[in-house]
């Protein structure tokens, strides 16, 4: 039984390769996709089959999909992108003879109003429409915030446009590894997990949370969507990226980035990682 990852030189496919070998499953048993293999040239190593498959490329996709039974799909990352690369994916799978496609959705993916659940439920459909499915709709990355650490502390503030809006996020590792269950274990064909952390919070107290654990003022600042977009692109951020994430605040304002469903808890066995501990161990 041959399990294929997708984007295994990204941080969510390389953990979820990780989290698959970590419950027993033979490397011999795995295959990590990247567009590069040279990135994943380690797993290599230690047994994993590494093979090239870039969405954009349909050619290279048959032969990376070979003797697939259970199929990884990672969203990739361009929005307005997404829904091509994922149906020509899609199509290379079924005609590989897949049996399960679980794919890595956003949260709320079917009533969400953002531009992100908009490709997410796109692809959903067409998954459905071809082949047993298991959705696994992540909800925000506390590295999200953890990444922006350095900026944070020193402006001494957290920025957004989510108001009070409560947010259900949890680290890669955590949905990486609900993945991995989906992948290595029976039952899941045909569910669809709502994934989120244990501990929703607004941003305000994000912000607390990163003040006690620095020992240094940090405040969260509230701004409006066009005044977080010109902050985002003055950053660094691309126009079109700046966009989606503004999107996105207000779309956590709305509580839409909220989940009490208790899937990821329930399918990794385990409490989710604590926006504190996040924090602890970006600061360590």
């Amino acid at each position: 039984m041959t399990t294929v990852v997708t984007a295994a030189s990204g941080q969510l496919g390389r953990l979820t390769v990780e989290a698959l070998l970590a419950r027993g499953v033979p490397a011999a048993d795995i295959v990590a996709t990247s567009r590069d293999p040279r990135r994943i040239a380690d797993l290599a190593d230690r047994g994993v089959t590494v093979r090239r498959a870039d969405f954009a490329d349909p050619a290279s996709l048959p032969a990376a999909f070979e003797g697939v039974d259970k199929l990884l799909l990672v969203s990739t990352t361009t929005p307005s992108e997404r829904v091509a690369n994922h149906r020509r994916a899609v199509d290379a799978a079924v005609a590989a003879g897949a049996s399960l496609v679980a794919y890595t959705s956003m949260l709320r993916a079917e009533t969400s109003g953002t531009i992100l659940a908009a490709t997410h439920h796109a692809t959903e459909q067409y998954l459905r429409e071809r082949v047993p499915t298991v959705l696994l709709r992540n909800g925000w990355y506390l590295e999200n915030y953890t990444v922006q650490l350095p900026q944070v502390r020193a402006a001494g503030a957290l920025v957004g446009a989510a108001g009070q809006g409560r947010i259900s996020a949890a680290t890669r590792a955590d949905y990486a590894d609900a993945a991995a269950v989906a992948l290595s274990t029976d039952g899941h064909a045909g569910q669809v997990y709502e994934l989120g952390g244990d501990e929703a919070f607004t941003l305000d107290e994000l912000a607390a949370v990163i003040a006690a654990a620095t020992g240094e003022p940090i405040a969260y600042r509230d701004l409006a969507p066009e005044v977080f977009a010109k902050v985002l692109v003055e950053a660094g951020v691309p126009a079109e990226l700046a966009e989606v994430l503004v999107d996105a605040d207000l779309a956590m304002g709305r509580d839409e980035l909220f989940t009490d469903s208790g899937d990821l808890r329930r399918l990794i066995g385990r409490p989710t990682t604590t926006p504190a501990e996040a924090v602890a161990a970006a600061l360590a």
